[in-house]
């Protein structure tokens, strides 16, 4: 999100606004606009006063619910503005509200036009994005219907796909017209000396994938019922904490209740997981929502239980190569809006990620509670991890770049993440360091369920065989002598990846490095060249491939050091993990508290404060839930 924007989440719902509470319809990387399941649902929001936009007295406060600015008619110092309109804005399920109060300010009445213009394009997320994509909308139609209170938005392309926005006054505007470039709504409002007058806007937001819209009728109730949902979702022991950790862990927290967003489980039960981050992906995403139920497992065990269940009722059951489904496989992320129902982009229930299928055995373990009832899924995510992943027939578990997808599934997911020291991409079918790591962790936890919880010790030997092997091949292939390292990955051929990456980090999460390699990895991962002074770098400075600007190669991740942190306690390495943690303490602080998903590899020498990543996600969740596993680490956990 764009510094400039003011943030309002719930249950899905987003609404990016400017300071002043208006929309633009802008597109590119910090979209603004009311946004539900992946669409656009207001692309114009323009307050108007008397024919002009105000000029703004006080800017809402992102963070501030509900968000409040103090805006004024133009005026001059020796004229002051006759009035003030503050205006406060909330959202809701599939819900924006705001109220409008103009407050006179002069011992006589005051007669004031008071002007809405809005508009929804209904443009898909896919859409709005600078990549470059244009999309054939096909039979799309858009719709406009004036109605006494306000107007209602519609679109429909095909038969089955339908969405709308209905924007509603009370009291009723006095005229509603269309303009052709938006719905112009208007009230004349009289104020008495020194009075005040106030109305309020609501806009619903449907779409097929929409749950029922909230019934919540202000800004203030909407703000109280989502203060009591995040004050439900808090550890009080945290919150009343003032030491840098506790501060970010309550920010953490705040951010991961307003990320949960809802999904479905294997017997229709309603759920609600962790989103991945806004703007771009508020929806259940593998790997990202598996990794945040971990960090937040101790602290906020229902996370891992509803993600668990949702990906369950999602997991592969058969063959589509557009959206790389296979048996067994661990869903990517999930989409319900309209270019994926259309399938012009493979991600309605895409697949393409070769570790959220470990990564869910991994989590079902520490949750034991639904190893049983989940057992057929875990199964059959073992299957796919033999079977179509890659470990029976390549030794590993390995990925090939998808055309119609991702081209890269690890969680270094852009184009080139993956690669040699001179920067070459390494081919497929590709396999990548941490990977096998989970592959190996997932293997030797399931062995335990199948033997405590589905009293099943052929099934247990079977898998712990597999995993020795796993694990006496891995020091073999991948470690580079020269660099005492381990490779990034081997690509199709068996050549080692030579680039020096934090991937090497999570082996000492997962637990397939012997104890001396783990150590040697954990103390050179806090070298200058790996560690910013903030975090780790994803890759080493001073390679070729190596730049601080860059999404995977050379950025520093908030998760990815959550993972190292987590690592190095299982190592006991307890001077570099303390080192770790004052540096994404530092990063948090410097970030109000709220550690962003990504930021440049600048150090701490370059400039004193972290310098941002221009395509950040804030808030993100699995950066949210970093300070929770900087915690459990920093307790001894792992």
């Amino acid at each position: 999100m764009r510094r400039d924007q003011v943030l309002l989440v719930r249950d899905g719902t987003f609404a990016a606004l400017s300071p002043s509470g208006g929309i633009t319809g802008r597109r590119g990387t910090a979209p603004d606009g009311l946004f539900r399941c992946d669409a656009r649902h207001l692309s114009r929001w323009r307050l108007t006063v008397d024919g002009a936009e105000p000029s703004v007295l006080s800017p809402a406060a992102d963070g501030a619910v509900p968000a409040v600015s103090v805006l004024m008619p133009r005026g001059v110092r020796d004229e002051p503005a006759a009035y003030t309109v503050f205006r406060e804005q909330a959202v809701a399920s599939g819900v924006l509200l705001e109220r409008l109060r103009l407050v006179g300010n002069r011992p006589v009445g005051t007669t004031v036009r008071l002007e809405l213009v809005a508009d929804a394009d209904f443009a898909d997320q896919f859409e709005l994005r600078s990549d470059g994509r244009e999309y054939d909308k096909g039979d799309g139609r858009r719709s406009v219907e004036v109605l006494p209170d306000g107007a209602e938005f519609g679109y429909r392309r095909g038969e089955d796909w339908s969405a709308s926005t209905t924007v509603r006054g009370t009291p009723a505007p006095d005229s509603v017209r269309d303009t052709g470039e938006g719905v112009l709504l208007g009230w004349t409002l009289t104020l008495p000396p020194h009075g005040e007058a106030e109305l309020t806007v609501r806009a619903e937001a449907r779409t097929p994938g929409g749950r029922a819209v909230s019934e919540v009728a202000s800004p203030a109730r909407a703000a109280a019922e989502l203060a009591a949902d995040i004050e439900e979702f808090a550890l009080p022991w945290v919150v009343e904490g003032t030491d840098r950790l506790a501060r970010a862990c309550a920010q953490g927290l705040a951010d991961l209740a307003l990320l949960r967003v809802p999904a479905t489980g294997p017997d229709g039960e309603e759920l609600r997981v962790p989103g991945a981050g806004i703007p771009w992906f508020l929806t259940l995403f593998g790997r990202d929502s598996l990794l945040t139920s971990l960090f937040a497992l101790p602290y906020r065990p229902a996370l891992a239980e509803h993600t668990l269940l949702a990906l369950a009722a999602t997991q592969g059951t058969g063959y589509d190569v557009l959206r790389n489904e296979q048996p067994g496989r661990i869903v990517h992320e999930v989409r319900s809006g309209e270019l994926a129902h259309f399938r012009q982009v493979p991600f309605g229930r895409y697949y393409g990620a070769v570790d959220s299928t470990p990564l869910f055995l991994v989590l079902l373990h520490a949750h034991r509670e639904l190893a049983a009832r989940l057992e057929r899924h875990a199964r059959a995510a073992v299957d796919w991890m033999l079977g179509d992943g890659g470990l029976t027939e390549h030794g590993w578990l390995v990925y090939t770049p998808d055309p119609n997808g991702l081209v890269t599934q690890n969680w270094k997911d852009s184009a080139g993440a993956i690669c040699f020291a001179d920067g070459t991409e390494a081919t497929g079918p590709v396999a990548v360091a941490e990977v096998q790591g989970y592959a190996y962790d997932a293997l030797v936890r399931t062995a335990e369920l199948a033997r405590e919880v589905w009293d099943d010790p052929d099934y247990a030997h079977r898998l712990e065989s597999v995993a020795a092997d796993l694990r006496a091949r891995f020091h073999r292939d991948f470690w580079l002598p020269e660099q005492d390292f381990p490779a990034l990955a081997l690509d199709g051929e068996g050549r080692r990846a030579d680039a020096l990456a934090s991937d090497a980090g999570h082996l000492l999460w997962s637990g397939i490095l012997d104890a001396e390699r783990a150590a040697r990895v954990g103390r050179r991962l806090l070298e200058p060249d790996f560690f910013s002074g903030w975090a780790v770098r994803t890759l080493a400075s001073g390679q070729a491939p190596y730049h601080p600007l860059s999404y995977h190669r050379g950025s520093c991740w908030p998760h990815d050091n959550a993972v190292i942190a987590l690592g190095l306690a299982r190592h006991g390495l307890t001077e570099e993990l303390r080192t770790l943690a004052d540096g994404l303490l530092a990063a948090a602080e410097q970030h109000g508290w709220r550690l962003p998903e990504v930021m440049a590899g600048y150090s701490t020498t370059d400039h004193p404060a972290p310098v941002p990543y221009p395509h950040s996600c804030s808030p993100q969740a699995w950066a949210a839930a970093t300070p929770l596993a900087l915690l459990t680490a920093l307790r001894g956990g792992h």
